[in-house]
């Protein structure tokens, strides 16, 4: 692994983490809709308002999908007296003050207090966040990803390839501090052309895969595959929900 970097991350479920900086508690597509069905389940993963109350925090949503998006954040607001949000422009919001929200649009730039935010288009709904904060580069995918789903007509299987590329062209030569990216069993061999292509193009200090619901399995094969030789060592691992990384 890489220098520290002075963050803390916790993992909450499938794309959902938190990044504690010197300053601020940054939150990302939280949504503990699969641990409602298992209530059984390590509550690690789930967050609560008076846990939020002390910091400054700022919550992001990529997109309205459920697995990474809960009403339940907006909830939080009446008792974290210092919190924003940003989120996707397909995303609902109960009326809020202005100073407390910015509806992020594909491929913009925005201004919010200690930080800068740039997004990305998704090659599936809504927006990818480029952060900086504190000192920091952070990237969160969302659901930019290469989807090539097997038994998908070549054309649009060609059709996602060029879409992803085109965004993350865009980071060309941009080098990131932490960078939250899919890997997705679901997509079979496939699983990794999206992380990849972005660790070509880009390059990250710290990987945190993301989006592989409850298959931890992808670990064993990213730290196996041999197309991860080059940046394996700065790939964190994950085991369970709630997880905490200092990096």
């Amino acid at each position: 692994m890489t220098d520290k970097l002075g963050v803390e991350v916790r993992y909450l479920f499938n794309s959902g983490f938190t990044v504690k900086t010197a300053a601020r508690l940054l939150v990302f597509d939280y949504s503990p809709v699969e641990r409602r069905k298992k209530p059984d389940a390590d509550a690690g993963g789930l967050l609560t308002a008076s846990e939020l109350a002390p910091y400054d925090v700022t919550v992001f949503v990529s997109h309205r999908h459920g697995d990474h998006y809960t009403p339940e954040i907006f909830t939080w607001a009446h008792d974290v007296s210092r919190i924003q949000y940003v989120l996707s422009s397909d995303v609902r919001m109960p009326p809020t003050p202005p100073e407390k929200r910015i509806v992020a649009e594909p491929d913009k730039m925005y201004e919010a207090p200690g930080m800068t935010i740039r997004t990305l288009r998704s090659t599936d709904e809504g927006v990818a966040f480029i952060v900086e904060t504190d000192g920091l580069k952070i990237y969160h995918a969302g659901d930019l990803n290469w989807w090539h789903w097997a038994g998908e007509p070549d054309d649009e299987n060609a059709a996602m390839a060029a879409a992803y590329k085109q965004q993350i062209d865009k980071l060309r030569d941009e080098v990131f501090d932490l960078a939250f990216v899919p890997v997705d069993l679901r997509l079979r061999r496939e699983y990794l052309w999206g992380l990849d292509y972005f660790m070509s193009v880009a390059d990250a200090r710290v990987v945190v895969p993301m989006h592989f619901q409850n298959r931890h399995t992808v670990f064993d094969k990213l730290m196996k595959d041999p197309k991860t030789e080059k940046y394996r060592g700065r790939i964190v691992k994950i085991s369970h929900r709630g997880e905490v990384f200092e990096l």
